[in-house]
């Protein structure tokens, strides 16, 4: 009798964030769960998992899935994200349109529009970065997205000073239908654990490389393990780029490059795991294999295999 009444008082489903890159998606979720969990850059095609995050309370467990930025492809790999991330508004409750406060409503936010309005599910406009938006900014930006669609709420949002969040949460969870723990309430993340490792990794290089480069870059993690004996994590991974300048570019005049890279990701990952990393990191040349749809896949970009 018990388990039948949580379960009739028992909230749950699916959320996604959509909008164009650099919107702030990674960081609103971040913002969330209280903790990093996505990665983030001001580099487009940041995000390239279909990634879900979970947060649980103890009426409802939410489940928010990140998507690549919607955008006009130039490549397979745009192509592959896009599909990733347009597949996911038919798996959702509810849809939240991310826009940035502080800059004004563009085409890609147009397109982005067009895409998620044939979606019959709640739908919620979320404006994000308020910090650096002015009151006339977020005036004119709130007129701007309702007008841009038809939407069930409009929130404004911050995640570096949490302005708005627990209000979209809160909103978010209402709109929930009735229905069971889809994750176990300890579990943050459905990503294993070489994927955010990879991922890690990969956000130091978008923060570290400019021009063609971050694009070019794909990681994976080829060995994780713990030593017992030493207390501490053992992770290989595995740089690709497409040209052989890249490649000198990754790992820079006496490794310098390279060295920061690793220095910077060991610190994330070791509060990600709680305890000491040893990180061992590679550069590889795959020619092109952006443009290469096996290629991409098996990076495990877009929908993967």
């Amino acid at each position: 009798m018990g388990e039948a009444k949580q379960s009739e008082s028992f909230h749950s489903g699916f959320l996604t964030l959509v909008g164009r890159p650099n919107a702030g998606k990674s960081s609103l979720l971040n913002a969330i769960m209280g903790k990093k969990l996505a990665i983030t850059s001001s580099k487009s095609q940041t995000t390239r998992y279909r990634f879900r995050a979970v947060y649980s309370q103890p009426t409802f467990q939410l489940v928010i899935v990140d998507t690549p930025g919607l955008h006009k492809p130039q490549d397979a790999l745009g192509e592959e994200l896009n599909t990733t991330a347009l597949k996911t508004l038919d798996e959702v409750d509810v849809i939240a349109f991310a826009v940035d406060a502080s800059a004004p409503i563009g085409r890609g936010d147009e397109w982005v529009a067009r895409q998620i309005a044939p979606a019959s599910v709640r739908k919620i406009g979320v404006l994000t970065k308020t910090d650096l938006a002015t009151p006339e900014q977020m005036s004119s930006q709130r007129a701007a997205l309702e007008a841009l669609l038809p939407l069930d709420a409009i929130v404004a949002t911050s995640a570096k000073t949490e302005e708005g969040v627990k209000e979209l949460i809160d909103m978010v969870a209402s709109m929930l239908p009735e229905g069971p723990m889809w994750f176990p309430p300890d579990m943050e993340t459905d990503a294993p654990i070489e994927t955010t490792i990879a991922e890690f990794i990969r956000e130091k290089i978008l923060r570290t490389t400019s021009d063609e480069v971050p694009h070019a870059v794909g990681v994976t993690c080829e060995e994780f393990s713990y030593d017992k004996k030493r207390k501490l994590f053992r992770i290989y991974a595995i740089i690709y780029v497409e040209h052989e300048s890249q490649k000198g570019i990754i790992i820079g005049a006496h490794g310098s490059s390279i060295k920061r890279i690793g220095t910077q990701a060991r610190s994330d990952l070791e509060l990600l795991l709680g305890k000491k990393v040893f990180l061992d990191l590679r550069v590889k040349v795959k020619k092109n294999w952006r443009r290469d749809v096996i290629a991409i896949k098996r990076f495990g970009y877009g929908e993967g295999l």
